[in-house]
Order: structure tokens, then sequence, then C-alpha cells
């Protein structure tokens, strides 16, 4: 049975696969774009690496103790699309996400870390890890291009809890997480509908949290459209949304 997750990564990589669907804009001069088929990739390695080495399955919970950062939306999608929950806060969670994996994160109840290192180039993590922490960066790469999962997602199992309390079902994430409204569009505040109308490109500020990042890059997506997502350190000039083209803020 399929989920809203897995229907908007299969839309990711079909139609036009090739054009832009997440940009990061990062600290020392990093850009990093990925096209649909290239996210629909990071996702499903990660999807499989989740699945196949930490026997993650529908209903397990990931905590991304991360900041709003392109690796945490592909983390997230990737949970999403195995039908796990996600944990934003400080909540228990069978697996932990984090780019601080030192000894408040190794003992902090989790079954099993990854380590998930930041730097744009970054093919591994800078340095010793702890025993038993997963090496993110190192070990994704080397799983396959296509996820399937071994379990049927349900779509009445939490994908989220939001910072308000409510939980919010997979079969209802892009609906109601989603449904993210008062997006500048030209001036105007956009409805949430959207019909008809050209994809966005919206411009996401990860200083905002990775709540709002998450809500914000799932409304684009679900309309076909694509993320900016720019760290607090990179200045908004005039010419950067000129250059990304951003429509919607």
């Amino acid at each position: 049975m399929n989920i809203p997750a897995a229907d908007l990564m299969s839309a990711l990589r079909s139609g036009q696969s090739t054009a832009p669907r997440l940009t990061w804009y990062g600290p020392d001069a990093e850009r990093v774009e990925l096209s649909g088929r290239v996210l629909d990739n990071w996702v499903a390695k990660t999807g499989n690496l989740l699945q196949d080495e930490l026997d993650a399955e529908p209903g397990t919970r990931l905590r991304l103790d991360l900041p709003a950062h392109w690796k945490s939306l592909v983390l997230a999608l990737a949970a999403w699309q195995l039908g796990m929950e996600v944990v934003l806060a400080d909540g228990d969670a069978e697996l932990l996400a984090t780019a601080d994996p030192g000894p408040a994160a190794t003992t902090g109840g989790a079954d099993a870390v990854l380590a998930v290192a930041l730097p744009a180039l970054a093919m591994r993590w800078p340095g010793e890890l702890p025993s038993g922490v997963l090496d993110y960066s190192a070990e994704v790469r080397s799983h396959g291009d296509f996820f399937m999962p071994y379990v049927d997602p349900e779509p009445d199992r939490t994908a989220l809890r939001d910072a308000a309390g409510v939980d919010h079902p997979h079969g209802r994430l892009i609906e109601d997480f989603g449904a993210l409204r008062g997006v500048a569009d030209d001036g105007g505040a956009d409805d949430g509908a959207n019909d008809g109308a050209a994809a966005p490109r919206l411009l996401v500020r990860a200083g905002d949290g990775l709540e709002a990042a998450l809500s914000r890059a799932l409304w684009a997506w679900s309309r076909d459209g694509s993320v900016v997502l720019v760290h607090p350190d990179v200045a908004l000039t005039e010419r950067l949304l000129g250059d990304e083209r951003i429509s919607h803020r």
C-alpha cells in the first residue's frame, strides 16, 4: 500500500526528473543542487541503509538531532517512505541521527546512532567515532539506488508529532503537515491550493528550524515545485534570489 510520501518520491523521480528539486546554500560558499532523480537516489539509499543495516520498519522511530539541512530532509523523506515516525524533539526513539555523536548521544537510549557529517563534501565523519556509531556519509553510498519496503507502510501510523503536540499520520502527512499557509507569492498570501499556478520555487530559511523546513518543503514538492534551503550565515541577497528564480518565500 502506497502512502503519500512514497507517491511523492515516485513523482519526483519521474516527469522532469532532471529539474532542480532541492538546492542548499551553506557556510563556506557551499551550494548543493539535487535534481528529482538525485534526490530520490539519496532517499532510496538512505531508506535501504535504515532498513537493511538498522532493521527499521513501519513504526520505528527516528529522532533527527540535526539542524535544517539538505541531509536532514533526505533522512526524513527516507524514514517516511519506509513508514517510520520522525521525532524532532527530545522524545524517545529507537534510532538517532545526529551531528554530535558524543557521549550524550551514545548513552541516550537509542538502539543505534547515525553520525551525520554536515559539510557538503564530507565523504565520512572527520575523526574517530564511538564504538557502535554508524557513519552515515561513509555507509549510505554503498546501498542500492532503488527502495522497496519489506513491509507495507501503514497510513494510520504516526509520521510526525509537531511542536504543538499534533500527531500527523502518514496518510495525511502532506495534506495536513505540508498544507502550508501564508507563503508569500508576488507580495500576496498563498491559500495552499495553488491550482493551475506555476510550480513554486520556494525559499526556506534554515534558521526557522527543521520542522518548518520539512513542512515548507513538502508544500513545495507536493505542488511539483522545488526548494532553496539557505543557512542562516548566508546573506539573502537580491542576486541570490534572482539567480535561483525564487517565486515564493
